[in-house]
């Protein structure tokens, strides 16, 4: 039998997940194995927002958000910014060199090297809150798969509404 949840000590937070898929290029830069040479994958994010107030917040209709938000803003990003890129780390000179030869050419800059630790982490920190801002809700998890068996989750610690703010990075298609 279920407890009520009005007598826990801990009230229910009401969160939702969407699921997202692109594809998308990178290398490891310095990885001692295969992972070093360039490779893609069909990527899909897993991103769980939570209510930007907390707890069980929802709307009129009894929702956190429309998952059709998540889907247009998250998505939107994606497919502009990482579906069909190659994802180049800032400090991977010969990788950057040569996807700049390529014509055309459509690759992504990271900070970091791009990982799905890495590509999670930046979903979470930088692109969530920038896309996500005004809806009133907060990611507080996302999970990239770089395979069917394997998948890398980064999950934001202590305040939500603190979240880091790290510099955008390049986005270049050169047919535009």
């Amino acid at each position: 039998m279920f407890d009520n949840p009005e007598s826990s000590d801990e009230p229910t937070q009401l969160a939702l997940v969407r699921q997202l898929k692109f594809c998308a290029g990178h290398r490891l830069y310095r990885h001692e194995s295969k992972c070093a040479f360039f490779h893609g994958h069909n990527y899909r994010v897993d991103i769980e927002v939570v209510p930007a107030a907390g707890g069980r917040e929802v709307d009129v209709v009894g929702r956190v958000i429309d998952f059709s938000m998540i889907k247009r803003r998250m998505l939107g990003w994606l497919d502009a910014n990482w579906d069909h890129a190659f994802l180049v780390f800032e400090e991977d000179a010969n990788a950057l060199a040569a996807v700049q030869m390529v014509e055309p050419t459509k690759y992504f800059v990271m900070p970091w090297n791009p990982t799905a630790e890495n590509m999670a982490r930046y979903l979470l920190e930088v692109v969530a809150p920038n896309v996500l801002g005004d809806l009133g809700v907060v990611a507080r998890r996302v999970a990239v798969w770089e395979t069917d068996e394997a998948c890398a989750v980064a999950i934001r610690g202590g305040d939500l509404a603190a979240a880091p703010q790290l510099a955008e990075a390049v986005c270049v298609d050169s047919r535009s």
